[in-house]
């Protein structure tokens, strides 16, 4: 099961070159790995032992640093190098240079490839340069290093640069896997001592209390250059987060609610995005909207009354995003979101696709839902990410200068 879900990663992230790839080396034979992670990398830390970083912090001076980020190759619209690319971009307002190493474990990319997609619009544009990160580990003028996804603590420990150690995480990414040796190496470098910038309360506690990292984190937004509520009138359809290769996502959960609801609500038009389900077998009518860009969203959320979105990990960037074009998010009722948002109009529920289904239908049944759209819409404010952006800087700055 590891290896299964560790392949629909590979596909969901880096699309689907990097797959073939991985499937070739995986049926090379046994002595061949499908891990994300270099098998050097993972063989050779010891985090039992202190690392001279994090023992022996260098001092750093006051004004604009070097900051080399450590990533997986770019995917077509992946959420979480986006939002990697958001997090950059403040850094390089706040007056500080970038650098971004790729490290991979084969996939087939080029460095054209990379700039050209991260340049296309979909990403925040940034200054950074952009390289394949190098057997000798990054440049000397690198004041700060900044681990992303888990496979990149390796490389970030294993580096022999004096650079202060960050820590971008999020999401809880052992989960990601069946219980073995990848959920074993991604828990474990929640223990290398870096330090924590985590995206919500929810990974900044449980880091925290259940390892020992040092941990501060930003608050989720919605970009309100792309999220607006432009419909005031009564909606007929409702939306669903539907990616069945994500399985943190509770796509058979979800299919299950939806099932319920539109037994009951048949009148309502079901729109199924973020992934092409067409080879799926789903029982009631809808709509396989795929994998939609940015600027096609707002237009989708606004003809929607209610948002299906399940999180059973980390929460969804979803939430905020459905409730600035005024749809109203049922959200599985648990810590890992609740800890994240707080906002009165996120319809927490049970995790029961009964539950789920019966509150969708009280949220599409509402008398005066048009108005309670209208001030959904308004509680996500006006200032967008820039907020979380400084809370971003403030924690960077306090751990790398403290």
């Amino acid at each position: 099961m590891g290896a299964a879900t560790n392949a629909w990663l590979i596909l969901r992230q880096k699309g689907p070159l990097a797959f073939a790839g991985k499937v070739v080396e995986h049926l090379q034979g046994p002595g061949s790995s499908a891990s994300l992670v270099a098998y050097d990398d993972a063989r050779s830390v010891d985090w039992s032992i202190a690392h001279p970083a994090v023992a022996n912090p260098v001092a750093l001076p006051d004004g604009p640093l070097t900051v080399a980020w450590i990533m997986s190759p770019p995917g077509e619209g992946s959420g979480g190098h986006q939002n990697i690319f958001r997090f950059i971009r403040y850094l390089e307002g706040a007056g500080h240079r970038v650098k971004i190493y790729l490290y991979s474990t084969g996939d087939p990319y080029t460095l054209p490839q990379i700039r050209a997609r991260v340049s296309s619009g979909s990403y925040p544009q940034v200054a950074a340069s952009i390289e394949a990160y190098p057997e000798d580990g990054v440049s000397a003028d690198v004041d700060v290093l900044v681990a992303t996804g888990w496979e990149t603590a390796y490389p970030a420990w294993r580096d022999a640069s004096p650079a202060r150690r960050l820590y971008f995480v999020q999401d809880y990414e052992p989960y990601f896997y069946g219980v073995g040796t990848d959920s074993v190496l991604a828990e474990n470098t929640y223990r290398f001592g870096f330090s924590g910038i985590t995206a919500g309360n929810w990974l900044k506690s449980k880091l925290a209390d259940e390892y020992g990292m040092p941990t501060r984190s930003y608050e989720f937004s919605a970009d309100r250059n792309d999220y607006s509520l432009v419909n005031t009138g009564r909606r007929k359809e409702i939306f669903f987060y539907a990616r069945p290769g994500t399985t943190r996502r509770g796509y058979e959960l979800g299919i299950m609610t939806l099932d319920n609801f539109a037994r009951e609500r048949p009148d309502y038009v079901i729109n199924l995005a973020g992934w092409d389900v067409s080879r799926y077998s789903i029982p009631f009518a809808y709509n396989n909207l795929g994998t939609l860009p940015v600027g096609e969203l707002n237009a989708l959320y606004n003809r929607c009354a209610a948002g299906l979105v399940l999180s059973l990990t980390n929460m969804s960037l979803l939430p905020l995003e459905l409730l600035a074009a005024g749809v109203i998010p049922v959200v599985n009722d648990a810590l890992n979101n609740t800890m994240v948002s707080s906002n009165p109009f996120i319809e927490y529920t049970p995790a029961s696709p009964r539950a789920l289904a019966d509150r969708l239908i009280a949220v599409v049944d509402r008398a005066d839902l048009p108005e309670h759209s209208r001030l959904a819409a308004e509680s996500i404010g006006t200032e967008g990410w820039d907020g979380s952006g400084r809370q971003f800087i403030a924690a960077f700055e306090d751990v790398v200068r403290g």
